[in-house]
């Protein structure tokens, strides 16, 4: 996405009304310039300002798992290494979660109980391009899995989850997080 959003662009980007943007240009509480009669917002100053996306905050990571020992098993690792969390259980928690807040990183299950994962994967992916996903399974062969490679890559945990996987596949995916912070 470029750096000038059109005033339509940054309602979808914030997911608020055109109306409300509107009016929060015009009170001077969005980053916009006027270029021949038109507000453009500053997509980046958005980020940093409103989103407070470089926060130096912890990283924020999304778990979708319904397996409660798992759930706790993500917990307490992710508050170990210092990570902000959000652990929900189903497909309708993880979409209103979604609407609410930006993450840099997603551990998705293939099965949970109220619909498909990949629902999950698509309203993440529309939101942040960019966004790391982790799909963990017990059926890595499964025909979901298959949907979720073909719209792009994901790294693929099988269960059980081991501490030892979840520590790499953090370093590693989280690196890109721990860089930007430190910048």
């Amino acid at each position: 996405m470029h750096n000038l959003l059109t005033v339509k662009e940054t309602a979808k980007y914030l997911r608020i009304p055109l109306p409300t943007v509107y009016y929060l240009v015009q009170r001077g509480q969005l980053p916009a310039i006027q270029i021949g009669g038109r507000w453009r917002i500053k997509k980046d100053s958005l980020d940093k300002d409103v989103l407070k996306e470089d926060r130096a905050g912890q990283p924020t990571v999304l778990v979708v798992d319904d397996d409660e020992s798992l759930q706790n098993l993500f917990r307490v690792f992710l508050k170990k290494i210092g990570f902000s969390r959000v652990v929900v259980g189903t497909v309708k928690e993880a979409l209103a979660v979604l609407e609410k807040q930006r993450f840099d990183l997603l551990f998705l299950d293939l099965k949970l109980p109220d619909g498909p994962a990949d629902d999950v994967y698509e309203a993440a992916k529309e939101m942040d391009p960019n966004l790391p996903v982790v799909v963990i399974t017990g059926y890595p062969d499964s025909a979901m899995l298959n949907r979720i490679l073909t719209k792009g890559p994901v790294t693929v945990l099988k269960k059980p989850l081991k501490i030892e996987q979840l520590k790499q596949t953090v370093r590693i995916l989280g690196r890109r997080e721990a860089n930007k912070m430190a910048a």
